[in-house]
């Protein structure tokens, strides 16, 4: 036997990746899984291209075997290359194989932010002193006679003494700590296999001792079982032709665990500077989380058929987190970064290019305008949340928004709300508010659907922060009828004549209101309400007030509205002849108050606006 010290390097970087790096200690199955990987596709590849192996039989396989009795110890066996006593110095006594005093160096004894440098090493296979206070990994090299030993309990040396092996291949045992008893139970061992390598190229088998009973349930005996665990496929690697539609529906279940069909399948292989594929799918209902803060991203990310993460939040923009998929990437390193996903350009072109080719599926769907509906009322929201979030890709996202309408039913992309425009038409029009029916039939509506002018509905919460940040549609500028300045360059409907006649009326109801308004104006837009509330176009709306609210920011200053009268209203024009103080000042907070209400607004005061209607109705008798 021969004993080696660790480099004092080394013992920094197994203390950091031990204590800092991983946050799941099951992941450890994962890193000597994907060994056994490694070491089956480096044997593979020798047997069909080096003439000194193509003799050995090779036949791929990882097993597992468990002490299921006292849970003391784990194993993790391959058929792939193996190693000799040479390989496991430079494979295990050394994590780093160059510039590791260089990395120690930049160290800076902050565990996360030193976790960040040091994935270029390939150190996987010490996660599993994670759980294990003991590892021995015996294994003999293809195509030799001796097997080795290799041994350590992660404290600073390692031994290597001569041992057997009936075949060549490596075995990892692990002597498992007190606390980590659970990965020596069946169920534990093929959950977590099936949840991070089950597309793992090669069959992988689980051993254990399966209870008989007799028919009262007292145990007989024991009987050795080998149950194949991995799926030694994975079915996104495959060419398009082979896949029928059935199995990319079974896939989408299992991987989304949604027992609908998705509403679309986008399959990528990408070779040349970068090789990856993707397997995307758009679901046909949104996930019940997909508008909490805490939601669950859908992609899964793997390195060369290997998983990785399916929690990183990062894999696509936040817009299409109902998206469900796989990213497999061949030139990602496959080591210990693979659970701190780090940002890198590799990973960022990937995503980019990924985004493109979601937007232009989900840009097929739209000619389907049935189908397209029902994208629209699912995630809608979330391709309106890409207008502000995603600026390389807004002019796509400009033409898949929907929205609802005055013109047609369903819904209108700005497209076809062009294509329907007047010649003499100068904007796009929308109404925001929290609820359809009140913007239906708003007054404000009235003048708009005279003139034939379509106008946009727009009921969600999210509209108004969206348009604020696109100012127009190519070249049109997209304008909301219920804020001040959106009628300038409609036609006047009313007359000179009638609005200088209502002049009286505005400066009496503007004296009687106060500080209750920040304006009173003469309409030349309003049909057969006597008044209506505007936004002046540089304050909130009172939905966008609600918002702010919500979020925290109670401290906001109170903004107020324009009252915009109408000059050929009986009401108004009465108000012009009137001189008692006192009734227009019951008059003018009775507009104010309906015109909230007509807005979908809570009236300040409801008793104010009760007493002021009771004096009114009392003089009407």
């Amino acid at each position: 036997m021969s004993k080696h010290s660790f480099q004092t390097e080394v013992n920094q970087l197994l203390d950091l990746m031990i204590h800092s790096l991983y946050s799941h200690r099951e992941i450890f199955l994962r890193e000597l899984i994907s060994n056994a990987s490694d070491a089956l596709d480096k044997l593979k590849f020798l047997t069909v291209s080096d003439d000194g192996y193509k003799q050995i039989a090779f036949e791929p396989r990882v097993e597992i075997n468990f002490d299921g009795a006292d849970r003391k110890w784990l194993e993790i066996s391959d058929s792939g290359i193996g190693m000799n006593d040479q390989d496991l110095v430079e494979n295990l006594g050394t994590i780093a194989k160059s510039g590791t005093k260089n990395f120690v160096a930049k160290l800076t004894g902050d565990h996360k932010r030193d976790s960040n440098l040091i994935g270029q090493f390939g150190v996987g296979f010490y996660s599993a002193f994670m759980v294990a206070d003991e590892i021995s990994v015996i294994s003999r090299k293809a195509g030799e006679e001796k097997a080795w030993k290799w041994s350590s309990d992660g404290k600073g040396e390692y031994a290597i003494e001569e041992a057997s092996r009936e075949t060549f291949g490596t075995t990892i045992r692990l002597a498992l700590k007190d606390d980590a008893k659970e990965f020596a139970n069946r169920w534990t061992l093929e959950s977590t296999i099936k949840k991070y390598s089950n597309h793992i190229p090669f069959p992988i088998f689980l051993n254990y001792e399966q209870a008989e009973h007799d028919d009262k349930g007292n145990e007989t005996g024991k009987t050795a079982k080998r149950d194949q665990i991995g799926a030694a496929t994975a079915l996104w690697k495959r060419a398009k032709s082979t896949i029928k539609p059935e199995e990319y529906q079974e896939f989408y279940h299992a991987l989304s665990h949604d027992s609908g069909e998705p509403m679309a399948t986008i399959h990528t292989h990408a070779e040349g500077a970068m090789e990856y594929t993707t397997l995307f799918f758009i679901p046909a209902k949104a996930p019940m989380d997909l508008f909490r803060a805490d939601y669950e991203g859908g992609v899964k990310l793997y390195v060369k058929r290997v998983f990785i993460t399916d929690k990183d939040k990062e894999l696509l923009p936040v817009y299409l987190r109902f998206v469900r998929g796989v990213i497999d990437s061949e030139d990602l390193p496959l080591n210990v970064s693979r659970e701190i996903l780090q940002q890198n350009k590799i990973l960022a072109n990937i995503k980019s290019a990924s985004v493109k080719k979601i937007l232009a599926e989900i840009t097929k769907l739209a000619a389907d305008l049935e189908k397209f509906a029902a994208f629209s009322r699912e995630f809608g929201r979330c391709v309106k949340e890409g207008l502000y979030q995603d600026y390389a890709n807004r002019e796509e996202l400009l033409e898949l928004v929907r929205y609802k309408s005055s013109a047609v039913e369903g819904f209108a992309g700005f497209a076809d709300y062009k294509a329907r425009m007047k010649p003499d038409q100068k904007a796009i029009y929308y109404i925001s508010g929290a609820n359809e029916a009140i913007l239906r039939n708003s007054p404000l509506l009235e003048s708009y659907k005279a003139q034939g002018i379509e106008v946009l509905i727009m009921d969600d919460e999210i509209d108004e922060f969206v348009l604020g940040q696109i100012a127009d549609y190519k070249g049109l500028a997209i304008k909301a009828i219920n804020r001040s300045g959106a009628d300038e360059d409609l036609p006047q409907t009313q007359s000179e004549d009638a609005m200088k006649a209502a002049e009286p009326a505005q400066e009496k109801v503007k004296k009687a209101l106060g500080e209750a308004v920040k304006d009173v104006k003469v309409s030349k837009r309003l049909g057969e309400s006597a008044a209506y509330l505007v936004i002046d176009e540089n304050d909130p709306t009172a939905q966008m007030q609600q918002t702010f609210k919500l979020m925290g920011m109670d401290n906001l200053p109170e903004v107020k509205p324009i009252l915009e009268l109408n000059p050929t209203h009986k009401i108004i024009e009465k108000i012009g002849s009137l001189e008692d103080e006192s009734l227009i000042a019951d008059i003018s907070f009775i507009l104010l108050d309906q015109a909230q209400l007509s807005a979908g607004l809570t009236i300040k005061n409801p008793a104010d606006f009760g007493e002021r209607l009771s004096r009114i109705l009392e003089r009407a008798i």
